[in-house]
């Protein structure tokens, strides 16, 4: 559920542009819209409580005289830490491989792509955007049965033969729109999982650190992936660039979660009192 966020507010912003072009306002207004959901954070901070497993790890931690330093110095929690940082990198270049530069590609009669008004491809943002809220709702709840990795696995799998649809715009809108709702509906199905499989990832002491920290270091070395992006469709086409990088990132997300390992239903709050400082990195 943490996940629809994301997708959600995607969602909104895709229908925010809609509004404002139907009223002939230009696209600076979104950034004016975005004020409105930033103070949303002032309702947060004043109404929600602090979970119940971040207070019962400050307590644990205070009665094992456990600090920050000894967790970090730990090698499993590094070696860890290394690890998601190439998945969150690999999870990052498929996501915004197949979602950057696909509305320029909807809109441009440059370069191959499907030279559509921006009405035609905001409604196909629209449509895919649901395909990624129903993604990520199926995916996350088949992980509860099937557990982290394998539904990671198997979206990342069911992505590879949706590229040929997802790509060509000879295809036809109708079949363009059909593939990029597929495509979303297993891009933002692995992603579902994310939030969850990091979490429990993480050791319980630095559980606000561990899952944020390598999620942004996997996006900033994805980011490079739109200028790449451009200049293979520049040079090639956007099929071809949109090819030869969600492929490669849906087969590299494929490897490293199949290679890596999963905590699920690790219990929160629980290893720093029944483990000692040197053992505190892995559940």
């Amino acid at each position: 559920m943490l996940q629809e966020g994301y997708p959600i507010g995607y969602l909104l912003a895709a229908l925010a542009y809609l509004l404002l072009n139907a009223l002939g306002l230009n696209w600076r207004w979104i950034f004016v819209l975005s004020i409105i959901p930033a103070l949303t954070t002032l309702l947060l901070r004043r109404r929600v409580a602090e979970s119940e497993a971040w207070q019962v790890t400050r307590r644990n931690m205070g009665a094992t005289r456990t600090t920050i330093r000894d967790i970090l110095r730990d090698r499993a929690v590094v070696r860890r830490f290394c690890y998601l940082i190439v998945l969150m990198t690999a999870l990052n270049w498929m996501a915004h491989g197949a979602q950057d530069v696909y509305p320029t590609f909807l809109k441009s009669g440059a370069h191959g792509g499907a030279g559509l008004s921006a009405t035609a491809a905001t409604w196909i943002t629209v449509c895919y955007t649901l395909g990624a809220i129903g993604g990520s709702m199926v995916f996350g709840a088949i992980s509860e049965r099937l557990g982290r990795r394998r539904t990671i696995v198997l979206a990342a799998a069911l992505g590879l033969p949706v590229i040929p649809l997802f790509i060509f715009p000879q295809n036809g809108i109708a079949l363009l729109l059909l593939g990029s709702v597929m495509m979303q509906f297993v891009v933002q199905g692995a992603w579902g999982v994310v939030p969850a499989h990091l979490t429990e990832m993480s050791p319980d002491a630095i559980r606000g650190f561990y899952p944020g920290v390598t999620y942004q270091i996997g996006n900033l070395l994805a980011a490079l992936n739109l200028p790449i992006q451009e200049r293979l469709a520049t040079a090639h086409g956007y099929p071809f660039a949109m090819a030869w990088t969600v492929g490669p990132a849906l087969l590299a997300v494929l490897v490293v979660t199949a290679l890596g390992k999963e905590a699920k239903g690790a219990v929160f709050g629980a290893s720093i009192a029944a483990a000692e400082p040197a053992e505190l990195g892995l559940a």
